[in-house]
């Protein structure tokens, strides 16, 4: 063989190699962007943890099995992506808060919950009576440091959907989040009546938000209320519909259906991102950038405007009152997926 020939032949040998390196390169790439497979791995990287234990003080979430672990990944164009048990319902608890708070929002404004309730963090526990006693106002001489995804504030909130009767208010609590979901939902009675019997904090919350005018119509009905849409079952999969539709501007993205002007949403994720998990939502905040809301049942939501909402269910919790599960898969996930909206200023 030629010198000429070998060089031509090693000049061969060395284009293939960096054709198959190209190749191999934009398949990794192409795998480390494929959701599915972002998701199947985070499952399988936390399913076997056990950290974390039922919420207890509701004796009916005590029972709900700790190893239900599901993920579900639902894009703005709609493309759902799963991993593991997506269809076993637990309650919806404190996440239903942003739900009827969207609808106090949608109508009546972005200004009715920063008036009436607040839209800052308290500082203190969900259930708190004394946070209630530290930034009490007259209602009307400005916005008190409260918000609608505590206790007190969302109770408030419950009771500022309008309705000539409780079943009409309920009937506006439950179509809001039906439509979030694209399916019809249920109240999960079991877990109703176990709240119904072991409410008395929030009937003294209650009372007390009707005392200082945060609450201006029937106090007992709210909290009523208020325990009914936190008993509604959710699987992973509406979790993740609902947390989409807030990404996709107020849009389901499967049903197509425009559940809020998307004009209004911001307020919602914004009231998400400063308080949605309970103690820790500034860590949450500062670790993922995600607007994200979390419930004693085992559920957890987190939005990326633009891309895509996120939901896992995984009851144990943490000393703050949220999923371990959820949280760490969460993060994984979006990380993986660019899902940081407050990345981009540090590119």
């Amino acid at each position: 063989m030629s010198s000429q020939q070998s060089l031509r032949r090693r000049a061969a040998l060395a284009g293939a190699a960096i054709l198959a390196v190209t190749v191999m390169t934009v398949v990794d790439a192409r795998q480390a962007k494929d959701p599915q497979a972002i998701v199947n791995a985070a499952f399988e990287k936390f399913r076997g943890l056990k950290e974390g234990k039922n919420a207890d003080y509701i004796p009916a979430l005590a029972k709900v099995d700790p190893n239900l672990f599901g993920i579900a990944l639902v894009t703005v164009d709609g493309k759902v992506f799963t991993a593991g048990d997506i269809k076993t319902e637990v309650s919806i608890q404190s996440i239903s808060k942003v739900f009827t708070m969207a609808q106090v929002i949608e109508e009546q404004g972005v200004e009715s919950i920063e008036n009436r309730i607040g839209v800052d963090a308290t500082g203190a526990r969900f259930n708190s009576i004394i946070a209630i006693e530290g930034v009490r106002r007259v209602v009307g001489t400005g916005a008190p440091e409260m918000n609608a995804l505590v206790n007190p504030g969302a109770i408030s909130a419950t009771s500022m959907v309008t309705g000539a009767s409780a079943d009409a208010v309920w009937g506006k609590i439950i179509g809001i989040h039906n439509a979030f979901a694209g399916r019809e939902l249920r109240v999960l009675q079991d877990v109703y009546k176990s709240e119904s019997d072991s409410n008395q904090r929030n009937q003294a919350i209650g009372a007390l938000m009707f005392a200082y005018g945060y609450i201006k119509t029937d106090w007992r009905q709210a909290v009523d209320l208020y325990t009914r849409q936190s008993s509604i079952g959710d699987n992973a999969r509406d979790l993740g519909m609902m947390a989409a539709t807030l990404a996709a501007a107020g849009r389901n993205p499967v049903t197509g259906k425009t559940v809020m002007n998307p004009a209004k949403v911001p307020g919602v994720l914004a009231v998400m991102a400063t308080a949605g998990l309970y103690d820790d939502s500034g860590k949450w905040l500062y670790h993922t950038g995600l607007p994200a809301k979390s419930g004693v049942g085992g559920g957890l939501i987190a939005v990326s405007p633009g891309k895509f909402g996120i939901a896992v269910v995984s009851p144990p919790l943490d000393d703050a009152g949220n999923s371990v599960r959820a949280q760490r898969a969460i993060a994984e996930i979006s990380n993986a997926l660019g899902g940081n909206p407050l990345a981009s200023a540090g590119r």
